[in-house]
């Protein structure tokens, strides 16, 4: 635990924080009177802002650092083989130009001296439990986003942690830190679009505030694609239009936005003034549960992608069913070996948690792909439009032996269950001269 280390004083009319011993002091310090610490946060709207991003920095690769110290000073990389991507990477390894998603063999050509590790995503899951867990006894309105990710609102929380929401956020990163051994970046601002674009602005171990005053400047000065949501397809559209700069859209009414690109139009117009009118939302339920391998060598043989695929069907199963979940839409992913991807979907009559409902759909969608010539470096599976599990895989009149399926794999769920996953496996899965998977994403 963190000790308070002085004796708590109001908030002076200057708002300037100290990050490490929480204590107000004069605006124009340049360190901490009482600790002597540099690191403090000032801006005039410091006590009054209430929503706050809350993002780990390097996640994997910091846990990965934490649990082996000599890995301290050296350039880590955490994901795949030679034909994977880059999970995390660490801020050394940053510096050499590598980046989340980029293709190993690339990341390995700009540090070559990096460290590079396989994802243990059980090890990564419970370190994010453990900080969602201290997130919550900040405040209940915690809106994850992804395993290392959320908005807090710490709105009316000022008399529950005695202190104004930059406070108590000053005070659970640093126990993060001391309690958990990795460290958070947390952005600050009256809505939730701020708040993230806040958090990271000065990474890592950051605290920076955006507040409503500058909000509308600080936004024209900064590219497009700034704005959550623009990826590099809007960006073109964009730009093919002249539209480079976020002070561009300010300067358009939101009519003419919304005539020109639809609803995605309308929230540009929105969120380039900084309005974000969205609730942190503690209980948004997921669009869909997935799963992804990919292979260290290219494959086209149909045979051997099946495999694969049933393998991935039995993963996204199995969060289906641990998450009560049942969706009507199946979705096969595969890239090919010159990067492009291809995405089929299939929409069921009644939701489905079945593995074996979700590969025969998937492996139809599969069987039109692999043509035997082409080869990919990438397959995945999924469902999405989820809907009621009560509902999900009704007896089929068509198919006489899918309810023998059924009851033959909720059997062989009760005894993984009881002895672990590993217990059980079907032929179709066994193939000992299969490739190395260098990659395995969770679901979404």
């Amino acid at each position: 635990m963190i000790k308070n280390l002085n004796k708590r004083k109001e908030p002076s009319d200057n708002k300037t924080l100290c990050r490490d011993c929480f204590a107000w002091v004069a605006a124009r310090s340049r360190r901490c009177p009482a600790c002597g610490h540099s690191r403090l946060v000032a801006h005039p709207e410091l006590t009054a802002l209430t929503i706050a991003h809350v993002d780990c920095d390097a996640f994997y690769a910091a846990i990965e650092k934490r649990d082996d110290p000599s890995l301290a000073d050296r350039p880590l990389i955490v994901g795949g083989g030679r034909r994977g991507v880059v999970s995390t990477a660490c801020y050394i390894a940053r510096m050499s130009g590598v980046h989340s998603a980029m293709p190993m063999f690339k990341a390995l050509k700009a540090c070559p001296e990096a460290v590079v590790l396989p994802p243990n995503m059980a090890k990564y899951a419970a370190v994010g439990r453990e900080v969602r867990q201290l997130m919550l006894a900040l405040t209940p309105l915690v809106e994850p986003l992804s395993i290392d990710e959320a908005f807090l609102d710490l709105s009316g929380t000022e008399r529950v942690h005695h202190g104004p929401p930059a406070e108590t956020l000053a005070r659970f990163a640093a126990r993060v830190e001391a309690e958990i051994g990795i460290t958070v970046s947390v952005g600050l601002a009256h809505n939730k679009f701020l708040a993230k674009i806040a958090s990271d602005l000065d990474k890592p171990r950051g605290f920076s505030v955006l507040g409503r005053a500058e909000a509308y400047d600080f936004l024209g000065s900064q590219p497009v694609g700034l704005i959550w949501g623009v990826g590099k397809a809007m960006q073109t559209k964009l730009a093919r239009d002249g539209i480079r700069t976020i002070a561009q859209l300010q300067l358009m009414e939101e009519s003419d936005l919304g005539r020109r690109y639809g609803a995605i139009g309308l929230r540009l117009g929105q969120l380039s003034r900084g309005i974000d009118n969205r609730r942190v939302s503690p209980n948004s339920p997921a669009k869909s549960i997935s799963a992804e391998t990919t292979f260290d060598t290219d494959i086209g043989d149909r045979a051997a992608l099946r495999r694969t695929l049933r393998r991935l069907s039995e993963k996204v199963s199995s969060r289906l069913k641990a998450a009560g979940l049942a969706g009507t839409t199946v979705t096969l992913k595969l890239k090919t070996a010159d990067f492009k991807l291809r995405t089929r979907s299939r929409r069921l009559a009644d939701p489905t948690q079945l593995a074996d409902r979700i590969f025969r759909t998937a492996a139809d969608l599969l069987d039109r792909e692999a043509d035997g010539r082409t080869l990919f470096r990438l397959i995945g599976a999924g469902v999405a439009d989820f809907g009621d599990p009560k509902l999900a895989d009704p007896d089929d009149l068509v198919d006489e032996g899918a309810h023998r399926r059924a009851a033959a794999e909720h059997a062989m769920d009760t005894i993984r269950e009881k002895f672990g996953k590993d217990t059980l496996k079907l032929g179709i899965t066994l193939d000992p001269d299969r490739p190395k998977q260098s990659r395995r994403e969770p679901g979404k």
